[in-house]
């Protein structure tokens, strides 16, 4: 039996998971390693958006007409995306189960105060969820809705985040990404599947990545203390993605296993 074979059968629990980090931290690194690891359903609103989208679902089509007028997608519109795929999954219990088919927005109430759709315990029902959400009031309006049980705030020094970017290429197409230091490509400059020439994005240089970082903290802080306060954060710290996958994988174990 392989270690991700034994960590699957360690979850006793769903877990609900979202991970925060400032652009260049590794998150999609430690995204990857986590569907590796344990049998978590990689949940994107953004895929979920396309999707919807393209198959001119009634939320694609608000959608759509909302991005073709310039406008962004509104909070509560992603949150119906995502509450919509989990209860398709059966993994959260439907408006429709608690209000007789009405259909609602934002917490139902009833004498005592507000009810949260529930939530499935079964370890099936684990899921990684990504692009959303990016503020305080996204949260919120996810609350509503479905209980996340760990918020990961990945927490890498700024000075190893710019000496990252100043060191990347990217191939464009793919949008694989490669590291002078640490991920070089078997041949200068080129990628190593296609052959094709690497980039550096535009926006990759150190002045302009150290204002993206200024931008991400202020809008971030205040999500960061929401989770805080539900009692669900957690922060992992290290320089390297190989210091932060063990003590992200023993977090899930200890809380989920």
């Amino acid at each position: 039996m392989n270690t991700s074979t034994r960590n699957l059968a360690k979850l006793k629990k769903a877990a609900r998971i979202i991970l925060v980090g400032p652009p260049g931290c590794g998150k999609g690194t430690q995204s990857g390693r986590l569907l590796d690891h344990f049998r978590l359903t990689p949940i994107s609103s953004g895929d979920l958006l396309r999707e919807n989208v393209r198959n001119r679902t009634p939320l694609g089509i608000q959608a759509e007409t909302v991005m073709r007028s310039g406008g962004l997608v509104q909070d509560s519109l992603m949150v119906k995306l995502i509450v919509g795929e989990l209860s398709k999954r059966g993994w959260v219990e439907t408006r429709g189960n608690l209000t007789s088919g009405i259909c609602l927005t934002g917490p139902l109430s009833v004498i005592g105060g507000p009810i949260t759709p529930r939530a499935s315990d079964s370890p099936t029902a684990s899921f990684l969820l990504d692009g959303f959400p990016r503020t305080k009031n996204q949260a919120q309006s996810l609350d509503s809705e479905v209980a996340m049980n760990l918020v990961v705030n990945l927490d890498v020094p700024r000075d190893v985040i710019l000496d990252r970017i100043a060191n990347r290429l990217v191939h464009e197409p793919s949008g694989r990404i490669y590291n002078m230091t640490w991920n070089k490509p078997k041949n200068p400059g080129v990628d190593d599947v296609t052959g094709e020439p690497l980039t550096r994005r535009p926006d990759d240089s150190p002045e302009t990545f150290s204002k993206r970082l200024k931008s991400y903290a202020e809008v971030t802080e205040p999500l960061l203390e929401h989770y805080d306060k539900a009692g669900v954060l957690w922060t992992v710290s290290g320089s390297t993605s190989d210091e932060i996958t063990p003590q992200l994988d023993a977090e899930i174990l200890k809380r989920f296993g």
